[in-house]
């Protein structure tokens, strides 16, 4: 645990608070696979506190406790605590749901199964797929809306209250009920979910319509059947977590992440559980966004490297790119707005291997925590990407928070050679920096993923590197790629857990036109517009929370008719007429394919809102405590150990908490902090800004 406050300034008096700087005492705690991180900021006397503690995963409640008594902070103090919890994701991704039941229009219970033409792997008959909800629990009862609106088949309110009973004897926990064109006209659904409050124990319910809005019946019914799936174990959690939070003296609102990177009270999240998935990662995101803007570098690729996988995303401006066409995993896309962070399975776990044809793979299997890489010393004997950095001195084995055991550098080597180098005609080092090439590759791959594939060049943009493994790869990725500069922030490891100090209330609101251009209503489109702007708004004010300013965002989402997929258009106000429609379109789809269709006509599918309430400014220059700093780079020097760099180097190593305020490092270097290394490599040059962030321009290829 550290304790730090912001340094005063050249005449000896902190900076004046000013209208739009975070006033109080806030917590943000992010639950991950490995760590629960605490970040604690007090406005008033300056002071931040952090906090790394075990992730309790039988109950992630025990760890944001331990995390806030690591960091002896009193949670009756607190004006705010922000949390990230990986409670939905990890239900999501293992499976681990409650019993869910569905009401569905007659005819279509296997809308969830047959989804779309696609399988688990593009050749072959192989791979499999199990559906959210299981067939004996999807019931079906006549009513029919149609596409317009009107309404075909009467709902048979008898039929409805015959199947709730039927699923409450199979003993589900939670229902969904998802009819036929509810987007259009979403009357059954309603008055169905007023039937079933009547009938159904508890309070998970779930109708398709309320969720999203959209007009695709399977994204819609994955999307609602994700959140009842969700819904029981997330109200547990959070309720057990206040009540706990509760004896300590905290009666302030609990915000909880949302995977669009704002929060919502703990009193209502429960209600569109399916929001918190993947909230993890979109709070990354957030920091990154914010504190870019600070740094004056507003344009990012993020890029969150952990134990067993990468996660990347791009911010244009500042703002993170936010999508509706999540697909977590074959086949169950889950169409609530969502950060858009791509992950691949490359992480400081990932087993290198030479396969069945020589080639050397690394990924996307991993050692996971236990046993681990070779170097946690936990009986892991499968060299990994930590092992790789390990063995080329990139890595020291005395400063790794995970060891616990005593694993020799030539233990390591004498793995990568028997495992890796013998089979390829390679020396231990030669094995170790294959590794670290090929990881860099994939690594690399998963950020043009989210630049170039959507018609952006990675040159335009800098590489923000954290996660606990992120900047020991950063700038060889960077360079791999074309990007010019890398920022590290002050504290790479627990960026996620800052990410829920600094985010913003945020709502995003998805209404379905789904007509071709030419035939839509111009007044009723603006209309949706001013609607969801006062229901954003709205909720807004419900939330107790500060807020700086407002911020309004707008975009359509359309395509040419007769394609499938979807093109987001961002617009510049809530009015747009048809011809800028049109030509912002044809404008988006240019930019991103390189074609140009004036024959086809344009379909005007979705219109969204985002309303965001930005919060007060946090002075991100406490994360450093500054009497740590020296006055010299030479006094922050701990040492020199020799380190591969395509040749064996005598690398000077630096403590990042002693560097010089205006410290300006040359590589090769090694920079180590309590969360992460940072490695420079030759030709990299780091400075240090007013805030802590390290930013490396990226040398030229060797």
């Amino acid at each position: 645990m550290l304790d730090q406050k912001t340094p005063a300034d050249a005449a000896g008096k902190a900076p004046e608070m000013t209208d739009k700087t975070l006033t109080g005492r806030f917590a943000g705690i992010d639950v991950g696979g490995t760590f629960t991180d605490l970040v604690f900021y007090d406005s008033k006397a300056r002071a931040v506190k952090l906090a790394k503690v075990p992730t309790t995963l039988d109950n992630q409640s025990k760890g944001v406790l331990a995390a806030l008594d690591a960091a002896a902070v009193d949670a009756a103090a607190l004006d705010l605590i922000v949390h990230g919890t990986t409670t939905t994701t990890n239900a999501v991704l293992e499976r681990q749901l409650c019993k869910t039941g569905l009401v569905t229009t007659l005819g279509f219970r296997d809308v969830l199964e047959l989804g779309r033409r696609t399988r688990p792997h593009a050749y072959g008959m192989t791979g499999q797929f199990r559906p959210i909800i299981p067939r004996d629990l999807r019931l079906e009862i006549p009513e029919r809306m149609l596409a317009d609106g009107s309404e075909y088949a009467a709902l048979d309110e008898d039929a409805l209250r015959a199947a709730l009973a039927e699923l409450l004897d199979k003993g589900c926990e939670a229902l969904v009920i998802h009819f036929l064109h509810a987007y259009a006209n979403p009357a059954h659904e309603i008055r169905g979910g007023e039937i079933a409050r009547e009938i159904w124990p508890n309070g998970n319910i779930t109708l398709g319509h309320a969720l999203i809005s959209e007009s695709r019946e399977f994204e819609r019914g994955v999307t609602a059947a994700v959140n009842a799936s969700v819904q029981p174990l997330l109200r547990r959690y959070v309720e057990r977590l206040a009540d706990r939070l509760s004896e300590r003296g905290y009666e302030r609102d609990l915000l909880v992440m949302n995977g669009n990177g704002g929060m919502v009270s703990a009193r209502v999240v429960a209600e569109e559980a399916a929001k918190t998935v993947m909230s993890g990662p979109a709070s990354g995101v957030m920091a990154a966004a914010y504190t870019g803007r600070r740094a004056g570098i507003p344009d990012l690729l993020t890029y969150d490297m952990g134990g067993t996988s990468t996660d990347v995303a791009m911010i244009r401006g500042a703002d993170p790119a936010v999508s509706h066409e999540i697909e977590i995993e074959y086949a169950m896309p889950i169409h609530v707005p969502m950060v858009d962070v791509r992950t691949v399975g490359a992480g400081g776990g990932s087993i290198a291997r030479v396969d069945a044809a020589g080639l050397l793979q690394v990924g996307p299997d991993s050692a996971g925590s236990v046993p681990g890489p070779i170097c946690y010393g936990k009986g892991g004997l499968e060299p990994t990407i930590s092992d790789a950095n390990m063995a080329l001195g990139r890595m020291d084995p005395g400063k790794l928070n995970t060891i616990s055991g005593d694993v020799s550098l030539e233990t390591i080597r004498a793995a990568f050679q028997s495992r890796l180098g013998d089979a390829l005609g390679l020396d231990a080092t030669e094995a170790a920096a294959a590794v670290l090439r090929i990881a860099t590759a994939k690594m690399a791959d998963a950020v043009r993923m989210v630049s170039i594939s959507l018609g952006e060049d990675p040159r335009d943009f800098a590489l923000f590197a954290f996660g606990g493994a992120g900047p020991l790869h950063a700038c060889a990725i960077a360079r791999e790629l074309g990007v010019p500069r890398v920022l590290v922030p002050a504290r790479p490891g627990i960026t996620n857990a800052l990410g829920c100090v600094v985010a913003d209330l945020r709502h995003d609101y998805v209404a379905t036109v789904n007509q071709p251009l030419d035939a839509c209503d111009m007044e009723e489109v603006h209309a949706l517009f001013a609607r969801q702007v006062e229901e954003g708004r709205a909720a807004i004010g419900r939330e107790r929370v500060e807020i700086a300013e407002e911020k309004i965002s707008f975009s359509v989402e359309m395509r040419f008719i007769g394609q499938t997929h979807l093109l987001r258009v961002p617009l510049p106000s809530a009015t747009p007429t048809r011809e800028a429609l049109q030509a912002l379109f044809e404008e988006a789809y240019f930019k991103r394919f390189q074609v140009k269709l004036p024959e086809i006509r344009p379909a005007l599918v979705n219109v969204n809102t985002s309303v965001i309430g930005r919060r007060p400014e946090i002075d991100l220059s406490a994360l450093i405590d500054p009497a740590g700093r020296k006055a010299t780079l030479d006094e922050a020097r701990t040492g020199t150990r020799p380190v591969f760099f395509d040749a064996w180097i005598d690398t000077p190593i630096y403590w990042r908490d002693h560097l010089p305020a205006e410290a300006t490092l040359s590589g090769p270097a090694i920079v180590e902090q309590m969360d992460c290394t940072l490695v420079l490599e030759p030709g990299d040059v780091a400075t240090q800004d007013t805030d802590g962030n390290l930013i490396v321009t990226v040398g030229p290829r060797t």
